[in-house]
């Protein structure tokens, strides 16, 4: 008599595996990563770099190549702009936050000092802060809790506070400004079936639209243009 049974697959073992678990290799690796981004988050993307090139989690971290990447692009770029420039004009007037930023006050008219801050933007923010956030926590939760509609729903939540709560030295409107455009970060995200690219370019032409405001000194204008 032929035996027709149809075992399992086994479990899943070996360097890559325990990396990518939540055993004693993996919970390293994380405490690594979220070291690295405590001190630098720029530190904390090449870590995760190192992770999916050692896991092959590219995939799972937002990787996948877009259907058309100019009109992936194209979209962030749109968004990014369009959502500071509502931000500034109307959302965070009307939560009563200052018309300027303290912390960025010295980029106006600063030519030197404005291409650092692209670069570091569109590198340390638009890449490394996405893929932190919305790449590497997003599959962190997903694979400890799932991806259902509730495990889903609470990690966007709990993410998108992290994300404001990182943002501190900017005062309670940083973090108001940079919990919303996180939330709205999360939510593409997880629209576009986890894909990573629209909310890169999406925050970096939003920080780098923020960048370009103070330079030219129309804080004070653009806040005013709703609120007077």
């Amino acid at each position: 008599m032929t035996d027709t049974t149809v075992l399992a697959p086994a479990p899943a073992r070996g360097f890559r595996a325990r990396l990518r678990g939540f055993g004693p290799l993996g919970l390293v690796a994380f405490v690594l990563i979220l070291g690295g981004a405590l001190v630098f988050m720029p530190i904390a993307a090449v870590l995760i770099l190192l992770w999916a090139w050692a896991t092959s989690a590219w995939r799972d971290l937002g990787f996948a190549r877009p259907a058309h990447w100019v009109r992936a692009i194209v979209i962030g770029l749109v968004l990014g702009v369009g959502l500071k420039l509502l931000m500034k004009a109307v959302v965070m007037p009307a939560f009563g936050a200052p018309a300027t930023n303290p912390l960025y006050h010295y980029l106006v008219g600063n030519t030197s000092e404005i291409w650092k801050y692209a670069i570091f933007v569109i590198v340390g923010a638009g890449f490394a802060e996405e893929l932190f956030f919305r790449g590497y926590l997003f599959e962190r939760s997903a694979r400890l809790f799932g991806k259902g509609a509730v495990a889903t729903t609470l990690t966007l939540i709990v993410i998108t506070l992290l994300f404001g709560a990182a943002h501190w030295k900017m005062g309670w409107g940083g973090m108001v400004n940079a919990g919303i455009t996180g939330g709205i970060a999360g939510l593409i995200f997880l629209y576009t079936g986890r894909n990573l690219w629209i909310p890169v370019a999406m925050h970096a032409a939003f920080d780098l639209t923020a960048g370009a405001i103070i330079y030219l000194n129309l804080e004070t204008t653009i806040a005013h243009l709703v609120f007077k």
